[in-house]
């Protein structure tokens, strides 16, 4: 069992930044791949970034590349989004997610693979 704590949302001006922070209890945080995603009002939850066990490999929704970063510290265990250039559209409740998936440095982009999810954390970007 992992229990993910976000924090770090808020209200943001456009083109600002924020950092949010996912905190993991539970078992060895490096075995677990992890994700963020989000859900903006009336809208699907959607995938935003992934980073392996490692924090070798990453990917990222095109929304947001070049614009976002995730990163990990597995002796923290905490996974971090660092969101930079921010847009209204941004605006959503922000999940991080956590799987053991499979050996090996993978990502997974689709909710369906993770086995774990954090409360979530509101992020808004006014216009």
């Amino acid at each position: 069992q992992v229990q993910l704590v976000e924090s770090g949302g808020g209200l943001v001006q456009a083109g600002g930044s924020l950092r949010l922070s996912c905190a993991a209890s539970g078992r060895t945080f490096g075995n677990y791949a992890m994700g963020w995603f989000r859900q903006a009002p009336g809208k699907e939850r959607e995938f935003v970034a992934a980073i392996s066990r490692s924090g070798g490999r990453t990917t990222y929704a095109d929304a947001v590349k070049g614009r976002f970063t995730i990163s990990r510290d597995n002796a923290k265990n905490t996974v971090y989004l660092q969101m930079n250039s921010l847009k209204p559209e941004d605006t959503a409740v922000y999940y991080c997610a956590a799987t053991p998936g499979v050996a090996g440095p993978s990502l997974y982009t689709t909710g369906s693979s993770y086995d774990y999810w954090g409360q979530g954390t509101q992020v808004t970007v006014s216009s």
